[in-house]
């Protein structure tokens, strides 16, 4: 356990460090701190925090930096956030996938880092389908979501259909199937439509397949905005191996899925700092994410990505305040 004088040592270099992105010395941490101690008494303390994995010393510095553990423990027990007033616009309850494109990039833009939105989860329903005509036995199946997304797949087909072919299947399926989940309608298909011609029920299944699969990969879409701005950011513009290695995570986007993937299963804002777990897999990252809702419902999680050394009060408001702007522009579209 930390007593009171190494808790405000430590706070005080923590926030400094942040501020500055330079090791802290003894003197600038008894200037920074405001207690009347000794550059000796000071000297021991830091000894104290280094032995317990808090602080480290660059070789390079007679100054201190923070560790993943002395950065959990100021977050987790120290870090007081101001209410700040942001200039956050509203995010228009337009189609979702551009409240979720929007509020990525208002995230990058606030916090000057790497905006992440994981899409809504949700069952793959169709709301209106329609078949497009664009040669020969090849035609665009046009899909629209109850939350009015737009997903398009080219489909190839044996059989060459008329445009009262492809009405008649189409109408066939908004009439009987609109609503229900995909796996609902294939299922049905094979008992329900024995009135139908064999060839509309052939272009019917194949709609249905790639209705799924278009659903499917809508909902596992990782939106991220803001890469660019870690080539601004000191902790990587010197390194390009880390920041090599920050945009493979951006690339890959699996380790990001599985880490909003944990976040969603949080209540609140959560802090993820790299170095400290598996959960963020490189030490010099950091991630500020909080699940949003959709009419109360958790169906995705947003955050922050960017250095360990970032303002952590700053970005707890800037992620919780977007969640929310994302879970009511989401909530109100009926």
């Amino acid at each position: 356990m930390l007593d009171d004088r190494a808790k405000l040592l430590l706070k005080a270099l923590v926030e400094r460090y942040i501020a500055e992105g330079q090791p802290v010395g003894s003197r600038t941490l008894s200037r920074a701190s405001g207690l009347e101690l000794s550059p000796a008494t000071i000297r021991n303390v830091m000894s104290d925090l280094e032995e317990l994995g808090l602080i480290a010393s660059p070789h390079t510095s007679a100054g201190r930096v923070p560790t993943a553990r002395g950065y959990r423990l100021f977050v987790d027990t120290m870090l007081t956030v101001q209410r700040e007033q942001f200039n956050a616009p509203s995010l228009p309850p337009d189609q979702p996938q551009r409240v979720i494109a929007n509020a990525a990039q208002l995230l990058s833009n606030l916090s000057h880092f790497v905006g992440v939105v994981m899409a809504p989860r949700r069952t793959s329903v169709f709301r209106h389908i329609e078949f497009l005509k664009l040669s020969d036995r090849r035609y665009l199946v046009i899909i629209v979501s109850p939350e009015g997304d737009v997903q398009n797949r080219v489909v190839f087909t044996e059989t060459d259909y008329t445009q009262q072919q492809l009405v008649e299947a189409a109408n066939y399926l908004n009439a009987h199937y609109a609503g229900l989940a995909i796996e609902q309608v294939r299922e049905r298909l094979k008992t329900e439509v024995e009135q139908l011609r064999g060839e509309i029920v052939q272009l019917m299944h194949t709609a249905v397949d790639a209705s799924s699969e278009a659903l499917d990969q809508a909902q596992g879409e990782v939106v991220i905005s803001g890469e660019r701005n870690l080539l601004a950011v000191s902790d990587f513009s010197s390194d390009m191996g880390q920041l090599r290695r920050a945009f493979e995570l951006f690339e890959q986007k699996t380790q990001l899925m599985r880490l909003l993937d944990i976040s969603s299963q949080a209540e609140g804002v959560r802090i993820y700092i790299g170095g400290e777990s598996q959960v963020v897999p490189f030490e010099e990252l950091s991630v500020v994410s909080a699940p949003y809702e959709v009419d109360g419902q958790v169906v995705g999680t947003l955050g922050v990505i960017g250095p360990t050394r970032m303002p952590y009060d700053r970005m707890i408001q800037i992620v919780d305040i977007t969640s929310r702007l994302v879970s009511n522009a989401l909530s109100h579209q009926k």
